[in-house]
């Protein structure tokens, strides 16, 4: 990939889900950077459970890096949430120029059930994060980003055929020492999120609206160390957050996001093969 130029993010208005940790509070503290202001979506309001960050604790280091920014206590499995969030957004900004669909069910009891103990509730509720808020969300912004000019829908994924650029897929591995892999209701629904993101370019591009999918990898986020605690994962391979966010950004900002619509990337190959710098680790303590 050749690396395009960016352009400046002051001021334009960017919906992250899963703000409250991890990559999304990584990447909302990498736009806050670059001077965009922030409605941050995420269901963690109360701190002291297992892993650590809330959407409230997210906004107060966007504030102390002088940005602007939203926390919006929000269940993505519940579509009337999913509308207040982004009324909420035009409420305070007048609107949105950049979705970043981070959110996911990754944790419950669901991610390491076998395939014939799955309740079809545990199923549902994935597909209900994964692919249903982030298809309701962009239903709901596309009309706001036509009305604006255009815009970009960012969608974290995982592990994909296409974004490895191999004629086969690589064996899906069962588990990695006891941690399992085998969680069908994730991964089903996060392919399904490609496709929906592959399937929606060409129409959106006529208003000038990109969607990109991006794979980053195995990250160190608090949920894989306290998963790598709990079950032996080797996490010596992970990828900071700061590379996935990076690219993110990158996506956001690029001249030209119509050359990557519809298609789906792997954060790490592209940060390497564009020489971007990962932003540094955030100055504000978790």
């Amino acid at each position: 990939m050749e690396r395009q130029e960016e352009l400046d993010l002051a001021g334009k208005v960017v919906l992250v889900t899963g703000a409250s940790r991890g990559i999304g509070r990584q990447t909302a503290l990498d736009f806050a950077r670059r001077g965009a202001r922030l409605v941050l979506a995420a269901r963690t309001t109360e701190s002291g459970g297992v892993l650590p960050g809330t959407v409230s604790e997210t906004l107060a280091q966007i504030e102390k890096l002088g940005a602007e920014g939203l926390a919006v206590p929000t269940d993505l499995a519940d579509e009337a949430a999913l509308e207040d969030l982004v009324e909420a957004a035009i409420e305070r900004f007048g609107g949105v120029d950049i979705l970043v669909n981070n959110a996911a069910a990754t944790a419950g009891d669901f991610w390491s059930t076998p395939f014939l103990e799955l309740s079809r509730e545990d199923w549902l509720y994935q597909f209900d994060v994964n692919v249903h808020a982030p298809f309701t969300l962009i239903q709901l912004v596309t009309p706001i980003m036509r009305a604006r000019g255009g815009g970009r829908i960012l969608n974290v994924t995982t592990g994909s055929g296409e974004v490895f650029r191999l004629p086969e897929e690589p064996p899906k591995l069962e588990k990695v020492g006891d941690f399992s892999l085998a969680v069908p209701g994730y991964y089903a629904s996060k392919r399904a999120l490609d496709r929906l993101g592959n399937t929606l370019a060409p129409e959106l591009a006529q208003w000038n609206i990109a969607v990109i999918g991006l794979m980053p990898g195995l990250v160190a986020t608090e949920i894989v160390e306290w998963r790598a605690r709990e079950s032996g994962l080797d996490t010596s391979v992970a990828v900071p957050m700061s590379v996935p966010a990076r690219v993110l950004t990158y996506f956001a900002a690029c001249v030209n996001p119509m050359e990557y619509t519809g298609r789906l990337f792997w954060a790490q190959r592209e940060l390497e093969d564009m020489g971007l710098e990962p932003d540094e680790a955030p100055a504000v303590p978790a």
